[in-house]
C-alpha cells in the first residue's frame, strides 16, 4: 500500500485534463480550507472529489461497480479491509459536509465513470455551466 498515491492519481489527472479542455484557468488549493479536495476551482467555489472505486466503495444503484471488490484473504484479513473501507467512506462524507458548510459546491467523479470521458466532460460542463467556466471553450 505504500506505493498508492494520494495525489495526482491517473483518474485525478484525467479529470484535470477534462477541466482544462473546458477552460479551467486554475486548480490551486486555496489556503484556509480545513480539508483538501482533489481539485479546487476557487473562483467558482467548486471542489471536485475524484474517487477510486476500490478505495471509496463505489456502488451503482443496487449493483456493485465492477472495480469495487473486497479482498477475501491475505495477510491482513477481511476485517482489516472492511474497517479501512468504512473509515474511507466516513471520511469522504465528513469532508463533503465540511466543504458544503463552508459554501463550496462538491462534485464527485468516480474512477469507473472515466471509462467514458465524453460523458464525464458533458456532466462537468452541465454542472459548471452558468458558473463562468464552461462554454468558454
Amino acid at each position: 500500500m505504500s506505493r498508492i498515491r494520494s495525489r495526482s492519481t491517473g483518474p485525478e489527472r484525467a479529470v484535470r485534463l477534462l477541466l482544462r479542455e473546458l477552460g479551467d484557468p486554475s486548480t490551486a488549493r486555496p489556503k484556509g480550507l480545513p480539508v483538501e479536495p482533489d481539485i479546487v476551482l476557487p473562483r467558482l467555489r467548486i471542489a471536485v472529489q475524484v474517487h477510486g472505486c476500490f478505495w471509496h466503495r463505489h456502488a451503482i444503484r443496487d449493483r456493485r461497480c465492477p472495480i469495487t471488490y473486497t479482498p477475501k484473504s491475505g495477510r491482513k484479513g477481511r476485517a482489516f479491509w472492511l474497517r479501512k473501507f468504512h473509515q474511507n467512506v466516513v471520511r469522504d462524507q465528513r469532508t463533503e459536509r465540511r466543504l458544503r458548510r463552508l459554501g463550496w459546491r462538491v462534485i464527485n467523479v468516480w474512477q469507473c465513470q472515466l471509462r467514458d470521458p465524453d460523458a464525464v466532460a458533458a456532466r462537468l460542463e452541465r454542472l459548471l455551466c452558468g458558473r463562468g467556466l464552461a462554454g468558454a471553450a
